[in-house]
């Protein structure tokens, strides 16, 4: 039986794909600043025509990369209500997926690394960070709403906090993969931010 003929859909994310995955080996490789759509295209196996179709433009490409290879970092949150619970589950698998990161996520951590020092990665990297602070700040809002977080805490100050450790543990991973024990480091620091963030039993009269 003949295999069905793909639809065009189905050959541009292929396509797309196959581009994106050779981009995040040639930032791994070689870094950001060397990356280029023809480059991208050679290790990939398409032209530059078939590169520039797709994206247009290197600021475009590297747009797609940032969130392509943040999206669905932590699997298992979409369906979580905002609190608590999720918050610290979303730091537990965090850093659990941080100990098997693969192209995708090695190459996000390196442009973010970069981005305060490329124009043209500043403004993706500072709306990705937004959106990330936006999540943990929701979950720490609707935390105190409902009574599991302490009332004291402000939101943002704490989704500031959290990012910045969770972003810098990803960097040291990459830097010296074997001092960051990410098994006992997910515990550790999902134990240390529950104690942190969680409002205190009430004492007994």
């Amino acid at each position: 039986m003949p295999t069905p003929r793909r639809t065009q859909k189905e050959r541009r994310d292929q396509a797309e794909a196959a581009l994106l995955a050779a981009a995040a080996e040639l930032v791994i490789e070689q870094g950001v600043r060397s990356l280029t759509l023809a480059r991208v295209g050679e290790r990939a196996g398409y032209s530059r025509g078939i590169v520039t179709h797709h994206f247009g433009s290197k600021q475009a490409l590297l747009e797609l990369l940032a969130r392509s290879t943040q999206a669905g970092f932590v699997p298992g949150l979409a369906d979580l209500p905002p609190g608590l619970d999720r918050l610290l589950r979303l730091i537990d698998g965090y850093i659990g997926e941080l100990g098997q990161v693969g192209a995708a996520h090695h190459a996000f951590l390196l442009l973010w690394a970069e981005a305060p020092t490329m124009p043209e990665l500043a403004p993706i990297f500072r709306g990705r960070d937004q959106s990330f602070r936006a999540d943990l700040r929701d979950d720490v809002a609707a935390g105190i709403a409902e009574g599991t977080i302490r009332h004291d805490l402000a939101p943002e100050e704490v989704a500031v906090a959290i990012v910045g450790q969770l972003r810098g543990i990803g960097l040291q991973r990459l830097l010296d993969p074997g001092a960051v024990d990410t098994e006992r480091l997910r515990r550790s620091v999902t134990d240390q931010w529950r104690r942190a963030l969680a409002t205190p039993p009430a004492r007994q009269p």
